[in-house]
């Protein structure tokens, strides 16, 4: 596989993995869809290596459900800004997967289509997967029932 967007490629016990351009992760994922044919997208998860820097990485699971073959791409984000273009018009499936990602992380997926909270409250403050999140959480204060 030969593309711009690949910074480096790794493969180990039978499992390869991609490290990608942030900037070019569209493009890349198009061209791994439409010519290497991994027509599905069964994962987008993150991971925090706070404090080290880049912080952060963005982590996409593909499959290529015509030879069975299994890719792991991912893209480092620095922690002061973490934004990414959404995969979205890639793939539909990633429009959770980015928002979970989102809910916990704090990383932005740019032209996503509703990049809300879905698994906290919506008026929650922080990300409860940085690795810099208070172990007990922030106090969150529940309306008064009337």
């Amino acid at each position: 596989m030969n593309h711009p967007a690949i910074i480096e490629t790794r493969e180990a016990f039978g499992e390869k993995t991609i490290l990608a351009h942030p900037a070019e992760i569209v493009a890349f994922c198009r061209y791994l869809k439409q010519e290497e044919k991994f027509a599905r997208l069964s994962a987008v998860t993150a991971v925090d290596w706070h404090p080290a820097e880049p912080r952060f990485e963005v982590v996409y699971h593909l499959h290529n459900i015509e030879k069975n073959e299994r890719l792991r791409v991912k893209c480092r984000l620095s922690g002061e800004n973490p934004e990414i273009d959404s995969v979205y018009e890639v793939w539909r499936a990633a429009d959770w997967y980015e928002r979970e990602v989102y809910d916990m992380f704090g990383i932005k997926f740019r032209n996503h289509p509703n990049l809300v909270r879905i698994l906290m409250p919506v008026d929650w403050e922080g990300y409860p997967l940085r690795k810099d999140y208070p172990v007990h959480g922030y106090k969150y204060s529940y309306p008064e029932e009337q």
